[in-house]
């Protein structure tokens, strides 16, 4: 596929990351020539350099025939003109922009064929607001992962001494819960995958990622590790974007307070969130945290935009005696640092926004893609079509399907019933099937799996 990366900030050089390394024409366009060479002594792709909304620069680029162009610069602006350009001119079949401010996103309406031909839009600010307040909801998870609207999820949780599956084979947990429908999909042991079989022993500290249906997470978690009582009251550092849209949409369920540095903005914040506390002050003010009894808080957020701001002020909140908390980091490199930490959970926006984007550059039906392990794996929800003449996978039972190594199917949404997937379970037509790929090097395999052959019609 050849894809136009417009921008190279810390959004484009993810996707450029990802997507340079599966056989795809990327070509990169930023104004800044040194991020360009740094990108090219790195990976197998293009750069232009020059502005990218500009006709001349996006014909440099290679937009007449170009498959798709991600517009991710930091101006939105920029962004959409860019999109209406290469439809216009060239007419480039996907067009998929970051759009960050609501005073556009609220207004649907503009993105349409008639007006900004904008086909898909992202806002990372929104993706990285969704992922937090899905580990709110769900206290004691490192990941919580969305598929088929919501009716399943793929959940990462740290096994602890005492959860009653730990030091037991896997095929116990179906004696434990046997009206409760889930299946490990991945185990993760000091780092290093381990293909879950029934036989399979759970360890203390194994990072466990399981199916289920949402309405049996808690159980399952129960499992793996003593469950942590549901969040009351949560602090979030920086009312920026992503902490004003955190703090809106969850103060009228828990009770919330916010830091900000900025006098006017937080002002301008307590006037527009009357259940929320906002305070005006430095987000690692040792002080002002234990004025406002930090001992006592359930999650400790940390999203301003200063990495060093968030992590140093995420320590501290822990070591005063935040139960749980977290940071968001940029930089990929810090997020490794702090991983094994006091910091519970580092949140990358960067991971947060590419399945979003990888989403639309898979072949075959894919319609979610979530990247996992900081790239290395993915889990995916393909639809499946055809026949058993057309297709690989359609009639067949998942011990009959030749997964590649290390490749898993979690779970099959068919119509509103979800079926957790076991090895006797047959595919049917227009079921969306749930895998986890603990090798993301496999997803070409999966792709051809599920593309249907030219017998169907």
């Amino acid at each position: 596929m050849k894809i136009i990366i417009l921008g190279a900030g810390q959004v484009g050089i993810s996707v450029a990351n990802n997507l340079a390394s599966e056989a795809n024409d990327i070509t990169v366009v930023d104004q800044n020539p040194e991020l360009l060479h740094a990108l090219q002594d790195r990976l197998d792709l293009s750069t232009v350099q020059g502005h990218a909304a500009q006709p001349e620069v996006l014909l440099r680029a290679g937009a007449e025939d170009a498959d798709m162009i991600l517009a991710v610069t930091n101006s939105d602006e920029i962004n959409m003109v860019a999109c209406q350009v290469a439809y216009t001119l060239f007419r480039t079949p996907t067009k998929i922009a970051r759009v960050r401010a609501q005073g556009y996103t609220k207004f649907p309406q503009l993105f349409s064929q008639d007006s900004l031909p904008i086909d898909v839009l992202i806002s990372p600010e929104q993706l990285v607001t969704d992922y937090i307040m899905r580990l709110v909801e769900n206290p004691g998870a490192l990941q919580v992962l969305d598929f088929a609207g919501g009716r399943v999820r793929l959940v990462a949780v740290r096994a602890y001494h005492g959860g009653p599956l730990v030091g037991n084979e896997l095929r116990t947990l179906y004696d434990h819960m046997p009206h409760v429908e889930a299946r490990v999909a991945a185990i993760y042991r000091q780092g290093r995958a381990i293909k879950p079989e029934g036989d399979t022993v759970i360890e203390a500290d194994d990072e466990v990622f399981f199916v289920a249906a949402t309405k049996h997470i808690r159980a399952v978690m129960s499992e793996m590790r003593k469950l942590d009582k549901p969040s009351k009251r949560l602090m979030f550092a920086g009312a920026g974007n992503v902490g004003k849209r955190l703090a809106g949409a969850l103060e009228r369920d828990y009770q919330v307070k916010l830091i900000e540095l900025d006098k006017k903005r937080a002002q301008k914040v307590a006037e527009d969130l009357p259940k929320t506390i906002v305070l005006h002050g430095d987000v690692a003010d040792e002080d002002l945290l234990l004025e406002e009894n930090i001992e006592n808080t359930d999650v400790f957020c940390a999203v301003t935009n200063d990495d060093e701001a968030n992590i140093l002020s995420a320590m501290l909140a822990k070591r005063l005696g935040a139960k749980k908390v977290m940071a968001l980091i940029n930089r990929a490199v810090y997020v490794d640092m702090v991983e094994s930490g006091p910091i519970d959970i580092a949140i990358s926006p960067q991971q947060a926004t590419i399945g979003s984007l990888l989403t639309h550059v898979r072949r075959g039906d894919v319609v979610m893609v979530h990247s996992l392990r900081r790239g290395a794996a993915e889990a995916i929800e393909a639809v499946a079509h055809g026949d058993m003449n057309s297709s690989k996978v359609v009639g067949r039972t998942i011990e009959q399907i030749d997964l590649p190594k290390g490749t898993n199917i979690g779970a099959i949404v068919r119509g509103d019933e979800v079926l957790i997937a076991h090895h006797d379970t047959v595919i049917k037509s227009e079921d969306h099937v749930i895998l986890f790929l603990a090798d993301k090097r496999q997803i070409p395999e999966v792709e051809r799996l599920f593309q249907v052959g030219v017998t169907f019609l």
